[in-house]
């Protein structure tokens, strides 16, 4: 009799440790799953973040946003910003006024990237996470009031930069974005209005 119930409780205690687990698994795959997609989103927002200000050099220079990477990149290889310090207008005499003195000119590539150690401009065009899976961008114009503004759109969907995680919680994701007409992913900037802010913002 004794080593019935012994089996029973062994048995019992079985049950209760895999249920236990199956329960704390249930639990934490939700919670591992947000925190490596908050990981992944926060290394494509900084690739964004480094493409709209491109983006804005860019229109400074040309008086446009592209929609073509390899101009983007020879630009900021190629392109260059006048180094320009003010000082006091020598012929102003109550000194309130100032003047901008050009010093020279900068690379565009300098000027923005030249503090990060091993930075590659060329790996801008791409999504991280992927197999060099480039952003989807485009460019144009909208008519606000009569006069055409430039405006531009970079995107990158879940389904591409969260490859590799759990599947099914990367379709509940997209599904729950879809479902309050939302982008499934990180997108800059707007095809149909002057916007350039991202949808994380």
């Amino acid at each position: 009799m004794n080593v019935k119930y012994t089996v029973i409780k062994v048995v019992l205690a079985i049950i209760i440790i895999v249920l236990a687990y199956f329960l704390y698994e249930s639990i934490m795959r939700p919670v591992r799953f947000n925190k490596a997609v908050s990981e992944r989103e926060d290394v494509v927002i900084d690739r964004l973040s480094d493409l709209r200000t491109s983006q804005q050099f860019f229109k400074k220079h040309y008086n446009r946003y592209t929609a073509n990477f390899d101009s983007l990149i020879t630009f900021l290889k190629t392109g260059e910003i006048p180094n320009v310090r003010m000082i006091p207008d020598p012929n102003d005499t109550t000194f309130s006024k100032t003047i901008y003195d050009t010093l020279g000119y900068v690379k565009v590539a300098d000027s923005l990237f030249s503090g990060r150690s091993g930075f590659d401009l060329n790996s801008l065009r791409y999504i991280p996470f992927t197999d060099n899976t480039e952003f989807e961008i485009a460019a144009g114009a909208v008519d606000r009031g009569g006069i055409k503004v430039g405006v531009y759109e970079i995107k990158a969907q879940y389904s591409i930069f969260l490859k590799g995680l759990d599947r099914q919680l990367v379709i509940n994701l997209i599904k729950s974005k879809e479902d309050i007409d939302k982008y499934p992913g990180l997108k800059l900037g707007s095809m149909e209005e002057p916007s350039t802010d991202g949808n994380w913002e």
